[in-house]
């Protein structure tokens, strides 16, 4: 008996994939058994918290070798895995080159969370740090999923898998402000997985296929009919993963959500997470530049809105939390700003600068973490308390300068500088001339936001007495001298290692791209 003819690019129920590979699917896989496994050992040793943390990070870095292979992989070649049986070239799984670097830099920046949530482990409930560290593997599986689905099934389940363990973790603590960032969140995820939805509906119709490739969308194009189908599609999925990336308008959940979640959780939230909405995009993006550039103007017109209202709004922000939100939701608007533009170099150039926003965002965010558990939150979220920074710990001033020199683009934070100019060069070729005056006009805007707080740290620091410092009375025969500062009050016992770790190896990895940019931009092929 023959078998049953089935729509092109649909998986017949009786059929299976011809081939599963480990390896190739080892960043995705490490992170997902790992939360499994890590919930087996609280079940068996519940008081061993700090297991918890030295188990995620070894699963993270398990993920982050797997990627290497991929990184090597030269133009057009790609490691694939799930393929359908007597058809080799649909696949479920792919991961190139600059997959690989997409999923490395979501690895790398759930490493840092770990790092920067382990003083969490002292005061914790029990339980709450086997289910945060569950959590936070979860979602970086998905983040690493999505960058090498191709079907709209693995696609659109790896990005709800990215984004409601998060929502989880920003709930977490109970706080009233920490549930309201949370249903925001959520509620915000609901919306773009219905925009998304109903675009895998509209893609599916348009071209009969469940594969997101460009012989899908050139077998739509053929007709004026299915064309504009398809457009539509596209439309649809780009406002989907703007909720996401926060980009404008779908940004609104973004400050809410950022103040509310614990600082570490925040981090995650504008790096792993910002990895994982732009491979969403990238995946449908190189499926449908064959369409030509009106399938793309969406982007460019949400580019411009979210780097301006992203930059105003920075520029009035005192609380340095809400601060890097807005700078999410600007620099957002440069990450996709390239992809409006149908060039071979847009991919690369997208990627290229959102592992440099990563890099710099992340240390920034090490700063805030570290100094919140000596501070206190309240403080170090205030703008006016990193005056003197600089002399009081150099270290960490240091650290806060490059980042914020990096996100201005301004030397000797080189490689954002040189991320700016590759974001710039495909609408320079394409020659959105209007794209590239808002693009300069946003990066002097830009400029004096980081500025801004840059110029704080750089501030003499205000004397103030002992006391009011949270070190001791001068009851207790440690009276106040003139002079003495906050920042310089600090013992040193007071500082956690994980996190001092963290804030070093996101200041080394800044230093060293700074001063070698290629290392960024050569993770995401020759």
């Amino acid at each position: 008996m023959s078998p049953v003819a089935a729509a092109p690019g649909v998986v017949p129920a009786a059929s299976a994939v011809s081939s599963i590979d480990a390896a190739v699917l080892l960043p995705v896989l490490a992170p997902a058994l790992g939360a499994v496994l890590l919930l087996l050992v609280d079940l068996a040793a519940p008081r061993l918290r700090r297991v918890h943390y030295g188990l995620a990070l070894a699963i993270i870095a398990l993920g982050g070798l797997g990627t290497v292979p991929g990184l090597s992989a030269a133009p057009g070649d790609a490691r694939t895995t799930l393929c359908l049986p007597g058809s080799p070239s649909q696949c479920l799984y792919s991961a190139d080159a600059v997959t690989s670097g997409l999923q490395l830099a979501a690895l790398a920046a759930a490493f840092v969370v770990v790092l920067l949530s382990w003083p969490e482990q002292r005061t914790a409930p029990q339980g709450r740090t086997a289910v945060a560290c569950t959590l936070l593997l979860a979602a970086t599986a998905g983040a690493t999923a999505i960058a090498g689905a191709r079907d709209l099934g693995s696609w659109l389940v790896a990005l709800e898998l990215a984004t409601l363990p998060v929502v989880a973790l920003v709930a977490l603590r109970g706080l009233a402000r920490a549930v309201d960032g949370a249903v925001s969140l959520l509620i915000t995820s609901l919306v773009s997985f219905a925009f998304l939805a109903l675009a895998a509906a509209l893609w599916f119709t348009a071209t009969g296929s469940a594969f997101l490739d460009t012989d899908a969308a050139l077998a739509a194009a053929g007709t004026p009919a299915t064309h504009a189908i398809l457009v539509l599609a596209v439309v649809l999925f780009v406002a989907g993963v703007g909720f996401k990336l926060s980009l404008v308008p779908f940004h609104a959940w973004t400050p809410e959500a950022y103040v509310g979640a614990p600082v570490p959780i925040a981090a995650f939230l504008a790096a792993t997470s910002k990895v994982a909405a732009l491979a969403a995009l990238l995946v449908v993006v190189r499926a449908v530049t064959v369409l030509g550039a009106p399938a793309l103007t969406a982007i460019a017109i949400v580019a411009a809105l979210s780097m301006t209202l992203g930059n105003v709004m920075a520029l009035r922000q005192d609380d340095v939390v809400r601060l890097l939100a807005w700078s999410t939701v600007a620099q957002a608007g440069w990450v996709v700003m390239p992809l409006a533009v149908v060039s071979p170099l847009a991919v690369t150039a997208s990627s290229g600068y959102l592992l440099a926003y990563v890099l710099a965002t992340v240390l920034a965010f090490a700063v805030v973490a570290a100094l919140a558990h000596v501070w206190g939150l309240a403080r170090a979220r205030q703008l006016t308390a990193y005056r003197g920074l600089l002399r009081g710990h150099p270290l960490l001033g240091v650290s806060l300068g490059l980042a914020l020199l990096s996100l201005a683009g301004l030397p000797p934070g080189v490689l954002g500088l040189v991320a700016k100019i590759v974001a710039l060069r495909p609408v320079m070729h394409g020659q959105l001339w209007a794209l590239a005056v808002v693009a300069a006009v946003n990066a002097v805007i830009g400029v004096a936001v980081y500025l801004r707080w840059l110029r704080a740290a750089l501030e003499r620091p205000q004397a103030i007495p002992v006391s009011e410092a949270g070190g001791a009375s001068d009851a207790a025969g440690d009276g106040s001298r003139e002079g003495e500062t906050e920042t310089t009050r600090v013992h040193w016992r007071s500082w956690h290692p994980a996190q001092l770790v963290a804030v070093a190896v996101g200041f080394i990895a800044l230093v060293a791209t700074s001063l070698a940019p290629q290392l960024v931009l050569g993770l995401l092929g020759p």
